[in-house]
């Protein structure tokens, strides 16, 4: 007999390993669990979670708590489910004993970092934004804490040096949903093996925050082009330059030093858009593609072209 799933789990990030566990042939999706549909975008229409629309196409019954925590009916729904296990994917919020108690397997969870590194809420974009060149994903078993059960299987995925948050969130949702699938596998044949988290070895990945946006210029380059990176799609990573605030969407590493000048300052050099960046502006950032308030995003140069930008010109904060 298949094992008895519920599913908790909101954005696209958790739809491939919905896919994967109502694909597989070793589980039986009984239901679903997401947050509530909510306004967003132009116009504030409703918009309704990716995993809800997966689940209703294959009419898996699907429940939106606003807090599970303060929801005994919704509790009570799981409880009837009688399910086997709970697989947990970004699902956004924190589960209580009872809910964890529920399932005859367990909780499972798949985290977007190699735990104990980067436990927290936002582990996809701490791992570019401390510059790490590896991260991975990790199913573990859920406890009360924050990320801090057991583990179970491991996958490690390279960063390279242009790789944004939501091309890492992409690739991870991949990995992670086979990984989960492997870690199924492992757990009805008997051979799963946890291991207990080294706390001493742990670091955190806090909720990310819109003041984190604004740049400054004294920051060295790679630190700036990693937040560029990092903190898509929000919360972005903003400058102002005459007078107007211009999104910045990517950069360009140069290693090359160059003469120093105040950080902040913009050069046309050729068909390139560099910044000076570094405590001393000996650093140069190139500047690849812009959106300024209320506009698409553009290619630099044409930016540069519209405000009618001169080398020397500065961007402050």
């Amino acid at each position: 007999m298949p094992l008895r799933v519920i599913f908790l789990g909101t954005p696209e990030f958790a739809v491939p390993t919905l896919n994967e566990l109502i694909a597989c042939p070793d589980t039986d999706v009984v239901g679903v669990l997401c947050q509530p549909d909510r306004p967003a975008g132009r116009g504030n229409k409703m918009h309704v979670p990716p995993v809800k629309e997966v689940a209703t196409k294959h009419s898996i019954p699907v429940l939106q708590p606003v807090k599970l925590a303060k929801d005994p009916e919704v509790v009570a729904k799981m409880r009837d489910l009688d399910p086997d296990l709970i697989v947990m994917v970004a699902f956004g919020q924190i589960l209580k004993k009872e809910v964890l108690d529920l399932p005859r397997h367990g909780v499972m969870n798949l985290h977007g970092s190699l735990l104990p590194k980067l436990r927290g809420a936002a582990p996809i974009n701490w791992s570019i934004l401390n510059g790490d060149t590896v991260t991975g994903i990790t199913t573990m078993f859920s406890d009360p804490g924050v990320d801090t059960g057991p583990m179970l299987l491991k996958a490690e995925v390279p960063l390279t040096d242009d790789m944004t948050s939501v091309e890492l969130a992409q690739e991870l949702s991949t990995v992670g949903a086979k990984l989960v699938i492997e870690t199924i596998k492992k757990l009805i044949d008997g051979s799963l093996v946890s291991q207990v988290q080294d706390d001493s070895q742990h670091t955190y990945a806090p909720m990310l925050t819109k003041d984190m946006a604004v740049i400054d210029w004294r920051w060295d380059a790679r630190t700036i082009h990693n937040r560029v990176r990092g903190l898509q799609p929000w919360p972005g990573t903003v400058a102002t330059c005459k007078g107007s605030q211009v999104k910045i969407w990517k950069t360009k590493l140069h290693a090359e030093k160059q003469a120093a000048s105040k950080p902040g300052t913009l050069f046309l050099d050729a068909n390139r858009l560099l910044v000076a960046c570094g405590e001393s502006g000996d650093e140069r950032l190139e500047l690849i593609e812009m959106q300024p308030a209320n506009k698409n995003r553009m290619q630099a140069q044409a930016w540069a072209n519209g405000i009618h930008l001169k080398s020397g010109q500065e961007f402050f904060d």
